[in-house]
């Protein structure tokens, strides 16, 4: 069979070089790719949020089942859009995505269903959040409304810092339309994790925990960013925790949707925070997480063009997901001045050293049969081992052999975990 994986970062990697695995799978397309995808899918010049020119290349083609990486084309209604024509696509339509479109949406889904979250108050004017605020007091957390390349969510320590990411968002609009409105939450203190499920809109079928660290700097300092390494499993949603958290968060979604005749399919990720009153959902994303995926696939027995198309069909009742009991570690490697501005095109050298352990790349392009940087976060270098201990270990070895001008990561992924532990 034919797949066409839409997106062109690390989670795409990942989700290609499991595809790769499958014998049912013969030919992998990417579009637009990155320079370590070219190695196992053939790139197509299209970008990912351009549904007419992806749907016009999968009829082409007659490919038989459409993956979609990033949010975007998702919430622009790629599903809708494929679906009309009969093709085979994974993720969730252009209504059930505003869970992660739209924060307003999610939130509200959540209170109707009973999911705990936290207190909010939603706003379309500056000046009723502005006086809020200030009977509120801080800390606090602003939240822009829509998409926002994960940089929409403000932790505010003071007025002063909540006043002015309330002009940001919604009168200088540096996130666009995105701020149109925005959500003043209460602010939540504790440790977070993320849980994914599969989803065929009835039934679901969770993925092993894994846990994400958004800070640019170590000790979770510095700024939010798309994610600088995530680590599975996540000790802080062991066992009972793990089963109150599908029980109380995903099931009450994917059920209560379908009360209503909507059908949730794809893959759900839940952001969640485990707090001294007990688990808080903080975010819904409606696709696989960036690095998340990174970490969790290469401990996927399964083959997953087969829970996919089970997705699609209703059948995930059938599946029984396995696996690998190993630990593993993702390394996000970025470049010089990530998440603000920074510079492209560095050539990277110690690819070809990397004999133990995978790199899965990001923001890279090859030319010439070299490797260039090409964006913020560049690569997912990635370790497994019998426990989060020596996955780490194996992930910080690998990423030592490789060396590009101002290449810039964490030194403390895991370190949570192997303290928990």
């Amino acid at each position: 069979m034919k797949v066409l994986v839409v997106g062109s970062g690390g989670r795409e990697h990942a989700l290609i070089w499991k595809i790769s695995q499958s014998r049912k799978v013969d030919k992998i397309y990417c579009a637009p790719g990155n320079g370590g995808i070219k190695e196992l899918a053939e790139l197509v010049n299209i970008k990912a949020d351009d549904a007419a020119g992806l749907l016009s290349f999968a009829k082409e083609k007659k490919v038989d089942l459409t993956i979609v990486g990033p949010e975007a084309p998702l919430v622009k209604g790629i599903v809708d859009i494929f679906q009309g024509e009969g093709l085979k696509i994974f993720g969730p339509t252009k209504e059930l995505a505003m869970l992660e479109g739209s924060k307003v949406f999610a939130k509200e889904t959540m209170q109707r269903f009973g999911v705990p979250t936290a207190d909010f108050q939603v706003f379309d004017n500056p000046l009723d959040a502005k006086k809020y605020l200030k009977e509120k007091g801080t800390p606090i957390v602003v939240k822009a409304d829509g998409l926002a390349a994960g940089k929409g969510v403000i932790v505010a320590k003071t007025i002063e810092e909540a006043e002015s990411a309330i002009e940001d968002i919604m009168v200088k609009k540096i996130f666009g339309s995105a701020g149109d409105k925005l959500i003043l939450e209460d602010c939540l203190e504790g440790e977070e994790a993320s849980i994914l499920v599969f989803s065929d809109g009835k039934n679901i079928a969770p993925l092993v925990s894994s846990q994400d660290h958004k800070r640019i700097f170590d000790n979770d300092e510095g700024p939010n960013t798309g994610g600088m390494g995530a680590y599975s499993p996540a000790p802080v949603v062991s066992g009972e925790i793990f089963n109150d958290i599908i029980d109380k968060v995903f099931r009450p979604i994917i059920t209560g949707l379908a009360k209503e005749g909507k059908y949730y399919k794809g893959v759900l990720y839940g952001g969640l925070m485990m707090t001294k009153k007990g688990l808080m959902t903080l975010e819904f994303n409606v696709r696989f997480g960036d690095p998340e995926t990174q970490a969790i696939l290469p401990r996927l027995k399964s083959g997953l063009v087969d829970v996919a198309i089970a997705c699609i069909e209703g059948s995930l009742d059938k599946i029984n997901l396995e696996w690998d009991e190993r630990a593993c570690l993702c390394i996000v490697a970025a470049s010089k001045g990530y998440p603000g501005s920074y510079e492209k095109h560095k050539e990277i050298n110690g690819l070809g050293n990397v004999k133990d352990g995978m790199v899965f790349h990001a923001g890279t392009v090859s030319e010439n049969g070299k490797i260039f940087t090409s964006g913020g976060r560049v690569l997912g270098i990635t370790g497994m081992g019998k426990d989060i201990e020596s996955a780490k270990l194996k992930a910080y070895e690998t990423a030592g052999k490789i060396k590009f001008n101002g290449i810039y990561y964490r030194k403390d992924i895991g370190d949570k975990a192997i303290r928990r532990n």
